[in-house]
């Protein structure tokens, strides 16, 4: 009898763990049939039946470093804040759970870098270099991420480890010569800057340092060549040839600088901005060469420029110029109008209009420009005689309190004005009829 009841108890020892043992097949066959859903799904870019069937895999193994980080991954794809902080939090999760793995960590790293948080993105790159010191594209990554974090020195030491390990990536060299530049060292940064095109000629940005620095320096053909080459490679924006013209321009090649802005408008960059340039050149070429027939063309250009969407102040501005010099000076006035009620208002064009409004004999008009570019400017170069020009139209229109605050404002500045000070007589004659000056002030 003892002896049936042992072998009764073996048996369902033995059916208890066959059940067991099916249990745990049937869910590793769920976990890996959910992985596999989710990949799937991935794959068709549906991230929320995606996470959905990655949350199920580790509700069933919560220990799947695998589910979380593919969760991670798909949270990040969708790119959201609050989704990038669910990734964040599925890197952590998979990075503890194996803490041999560098993709979490490098994964971490990336997502804690898109939002911001560089002093976090470093300690994820470097927990996963001291798992694998020999990861180019992580070293770089870390490089990155203490530049981004204001530590230049520790991105250059990461940046030399990083070409020590795979000296064909041209983003290392780029980095490193933007890092040398900001620490004063122009000639390594251009070393390391010609060394990074040269391994990516189409690099973008290593060009534009590179012509940051030949401009820094005066090197005025190293600069233009380089500002060609940006327009080749990023033929569609029509900055890159406005900025060849403007190179050319300001070496006084006004045919070349209006040569390739015309040639821009034949490929149809018809853009705002190439009239302004083309406009603006041969305004310059026709004010230094008295040419009516230039003045003519910068009138039509910048008046094709200001008719378009989104003309800017300086845009209204320099067409208001044009007219003015060609003496259309309603025009002119209309459009300056235009300029100073435009936002962010060009101060110029305050100036400018005031010139104008003076002129047809609108006084208020032209004060109350002078006194919103005063409002406008933090450090006007030409104080005292914008002082003494408000304070003069002022007095056109009767205000001597205006008047006699911007006679006392310049007068401050220069007490030695002659035109403030005759100001100073006429305005206390008009404030006082019986005729008597302070002359307090004249002392």
């Amino acid at each position: 009898m003892t002896k049936t009841i042992a072998v009764v108890g073996l048996l369902a020892m033995g059916l208890a763990g066959a059940v067991l043992a099916g249990q745990v097949a049937g869910r590793q066959r769920d976990y890996q049939a959910l992985l596999v859903r989710g990949d799937d799904a991935l794959g068709k870019d549906e991230t929320f039946d995606a996470i959905e069937a990655y949350s199920g895999a580790i509700a069933l193994r919560p220990d799947s470093m695998l589910a979380y980080l593919r969760r991670g991954e798909t949270y990040r794809r969708r790119a959201d804040r609050g989704d990038l902080e669910a990734a964040a939090r599925d890197f952590r999760r998979a990075a503890s759970l194996d803490r041999l793995a560098t993709r979490p960590l490098e994964e971490l790293g990336d997502v804690t870098y898109q939002l911001q948080r560089y002093d976090r993105a470093v300690d994820a790159y470097e927990r996963s270099m001291r798992i694998d010191d020999r990861a180019a594209r992580i070293c770089y990554k870390l490089a990155l991420a203490r530049y981004r974090n204001a530590d230049i020195d520790g991105a250059l030491a990461a940046l030399d480890q990083t070409v020590r390990l795979d000296d064909r990536i041209a983003d290392a060299y780029c980095l490193m010569g933007v890092c040398f530049r900001e620490k004063g060292r122009a000639s390594d940064a251009l070393r390391a800057l010609q060394k990074a095109v040269a391994l990516s000629p189409a690099l973008i940005p290593a060009r534009e340092e590179l012509a940051d620095i030949f401009a820094a320096v005066d090197r005025r053909a190293d600069h233009l060549e380089q500002l060609q080459l940006l327009a080749s490679l990023d033929r569609g924006h029509a900055a890159r040839t406005i900025a060849v013209a403007l190179a050319h321009a300001r070496a006084r090649r006004f045919d070349a600088a209006v040569t390739t802005l015309v040639g821009a408008l034949e490929r149809g960059l018809d853009d705002g901005a190439v009239y302004q340039a083309l406009g603006q050149i041969w305004l310059e070429t026709a004010l230094a060469r008295g040419d009516r027939v230039e003045l003519g063309r910068a009138r039509e250009a910048l008046e094709r420029a200001a008719s378009m969407p989104g003309a800017t102040s300086e845009i209204l501005m320099l067409s208001g110029r044009a007219a003015l010099e060609e003496g259309d000076v309603k025009t002119a006035e209309r459009r300056l109008q235009g300029a100073i009620a435009r936002f962010p208002i060009e101060p110029g064009a305050l100036l400018l209009f005031a010139t104008v409004a003076e002129r047809q004999n609108h006084f208020d008009d032209a004060r109350r420009a002078l006194l919103d570019y005063e409002a406008l400017v933090v450090d006007d170069a030409d104080f005292v005689g914008h002082a003494t020009k408000i304070a003069a139209l002022s007095a056109r229109v009767a205000d001597q309190a205006t008047a006699a605050e911007w006679i006392r404002r310049g007068l401050d500045r220069d007490p030695q004005s002659a035109q403030l000070q005759a100001l100073a007589r006429v305005n206390a004659g008009a404030s006082d009829p019986s005729g008597r000056v302070d002359r307090r002030r004249e002392n």
